[in-house]
This record gives structure tokens, C-alpha cells and sequence, in this order.
């Protein structure tokens, strides 16, 4: 068996651990090659790989990052993408891909498929917005980076008796905004599933100040949006793979706040620190069971397959069934549990 392996899309706590994984079960028990193909796509379609092994994989596990690099460049950015991937396999002999991505790039394994390349997909995310998993690795470490800067933040806060906004990633879903809020403790936290009223969030921290509840701290996603009309946001840019360039709005927040209410108020944007460092615990168990669960799919020869977790079991799923929609905040998760905490 011989397999090539990307990682794709932005970078996230986890993926050296899946290389690690998807190698070692591989070589030891499948008697297999993993070829790995440096920045994503760019590596198949410029034949930039080295051949990986049990020894070059010593020592990533607790790495964050990915020993392969990555980057967003697709198949189908190029008029003969397709062509030249299917070269590149019958090139080197791959049985198939393992492409490590979010939903973007698994939606391209899927259409590669569809064009007879071979591939199984591994979901990485840290906003946990893949459909047909419970968990994607990554997601838990950036909760506890998020987390770990609000505490840190609500002594800044009670020292000077100002409202903090955190601003978390989560462009089209506010996972890490709801686990972080609640388990920091935050004042309010919004999310892009349920647009905001600028004027309740004033009321509720000046309802708090009126009870000598001077520190407020609240946490946005950056996909967060206002309700139609209730204020003014800034307009998004887009990047060369047509993505929006988030970020931001936890500044307008912030500005509209302390011009409404004339409480002080700071902004703290974490941003790509969610992305960085060392794996958790469990991230990285993730990880490994995510790449051990490729590397029996690729030697079954079960292509056109995402491994996922599904009550702490992994299994594998269509990939059309994993990228036919984003995962969105369970709202009644977000009304019954995290709601009742607001501006308490």
C-alpha cells in the first residue's frame, strides 16, 4: 500500500499528530508507504513530497503546526488540477490521498472522487463546524486557549471596573465563542447563529452596573452579526481564495458600548493564537485515533470516506454527508444552558 498525505487549509493543533498516526499504523501494520506532500495541493501538483516514516515522525506528537506545511490552494483552481493530481498518483503508485482539512477541503477530496482520485478525508478544524463528527482535533485546545484568557482577563477587568469584549474565531459558527464563554464565566456571549440587539447588550451591562457589577466580560465570535438595523458593522474583505477576512467586530462592539453607556471598554482579539502551540490531551488522543482510523480505510481500500467521532466511536462517513453542511451551536444548548448565565 502507498498513500500520500496533505494537510490543508489553515493550520490547527492536532495535525502532526494525525501524520504521526496515519504513519506508524501504516508502516507497522499495513507494511505501507506514506509519501507527504508539502503545502497542500501545491505539493501534488509541483511533485514537492518526502517520503515519511516512523523515525521522521519521532517527536511531533505534542508539536503544533505541521511538519508538511499548508496552505488553501485547490485542484480546481487550475485548469488541468484534476489532470495533474491524477498524474502525480499513478506517478508515485498511490493507492489514494489522505487529505487532513476543513470542510473547503474535503469538499475538493469529494469532487476529486467524483474525477477517479482516490481519497479519504480527516476532518480538522478548530470550529468544530464539520457536519457528520461530534468533535474535529484542535477544537478543544482553542476552547481552553480562549478560556484561559478570559480568566486572565476578568482580573484586569474588576481592577478598573471596565467591560472587556474577547473576540474568538468561528466564522460561520460560535462553538468556541459558547464553550469559552461558559466555562470562563462571561457576562454575554454571542454568536453568528443568533444576530445581536446593540441596544440589549447595553441594557443588560448597565442593568449590571446598577448592581455594583462594574467588570463585564463579553466574548464575540468574529462571525457574530447585528440584528438588521441595529448598528453598524464594518465591511468584510475578501482573500485570494474568495474567503472573508474576518475580524473586527469585537472593536465595533467595544466602540458602540462605551459610546452608548460610557462605560470604559477594551477589546481583546485572540485570533491566531487560537490556531498555535501545543496540542491538549485529548486533542491529541483525537488526532491519533483520526489518523490510525485512515490507515485502516486506506487499506480496505474504502475511498470516497471521512473517519468521525459519533458517540465516542470513530467510524467513517460519506464524504458528501460531511461536507453537505456547516454544524451550527445547538440553540437550545445555547438558550437553556449558556442564556440563563447573561448578565448575571
Amino acid at each position: 500500500m502507498r498513500i500520500g498525505v496533505l494537510t490543508s487549509g489553515g493550520d490547527c493543533p492536532g495535525l502532526n499528530a494525525v501524520i504521526r498516526a496515519l504513519v506508524r499504523k501504516t508502516e507497522k501494520v499495513h507494511g505501507g508507504t506514506v509519501l507527504g506532500f508539502r503545502d497542500a495541493w501545491r505539493g501534488v501538483l509541483e511533485d514537492d513530497f518526502e517520503v515519511l516514516d516512523i523515525e521522521r515522525c519521532r517527536g511531533i506528537l505534542p508539536r503544533g503546526g505541521t511538519i508538511l506545511g499548508t496552505s488553501r490552494i485547490q485542484p480546481y483552481q487550475f485548469p488541468d488540477g484534476v489532470e495533474r493530481v491524477a498524474e502525480a498518483q499513478k506517478r508515485h503508485q498511490l493507492d489514494g490521498f489522505v487529505v487532513i482539512g476543513g470542510d473547503g477541503s474535503l469538499g475538493a477530496a469529494r469532487d476529486l472522487m467524483a474525477d477517479g482520485v482516490a481519497c479519504i478525508g480527516v476532518p480538522k478544524t478548530i470550529d468544530n463546524d464539520i457536519s457528520a463528527t461530534e468533535l474535529t482535533f484542535g477544537f478543544d485546545t482553542a476552547v481552553h486557549v480562549a478560556t484561559s484568557a478570559i480568566d486572565r482577563l476578568h482580573t484586569t477587568a474588576e481592577a478598573h471596573d471596565r467591560v472587556m469584549v474577547v473576540e474568538v474565531m468561528g466564522r460561520h459558527t460560535g462553538h468556541i465563542a459558547v464553550r469559552a464563554g461558559l466555562a470562563g464565566g462571561a457576562t454575554l456571549t454571542l454568536i453568528p447563529e443568533v444576530p445581536f440587539q446593540i441596544e440589549e447588550i447595553c441594557a443588560a451591562l448597565t442593568l449590571r452596573h446598577s448592581g455594583n457589577r462594574f467588570a463585564s466580560i463579553l466574548v464575540v465570535a468574529e462571525g457574530a452579526q447585528p440584528a438588521a438595523g441595529s448598528m453598524k458593522t464594518a465591511e468584510y474583505e475578501v482573500d485570494r481564495f474568495g474567503h472573508e477576512r474576518l475580524g473586527g467586530i469585537g472593536q465595533v462592539l467595544a466602540s458602540e458600548i462605551e459610546g452608548r453607556t460610557g462605560m470604559e471598554t477594551r477589546v481583546t482579539t485572540l485570533g491566531y493564537i487560537q490556531r498555535g502551540g501545543t496540542p491538549t490531551a485529548f486533542d491529541r488522543i483525537l488526532a491519533t485515533r483520526f489518523g490510525v482510523a485512515a490507515a485502516d480505510a486506506a487499506a480496505e481500500g474504502d475511498w470516497g470516506k471521512m473517519v468521525a467521532l459519533q458517540a465516542d466511536t470513530i467510524c467513517r462517513v460519506d464524504l458528501n454527508a460531511a461536507v453537505s453542511h456547516p454544524k451550527r451551536v445547538d440553540l437550545d444548548f445555547y438558550e437553556q444552558v449558556v442564556a440563563p448565565f447573561f448578565a448575571g
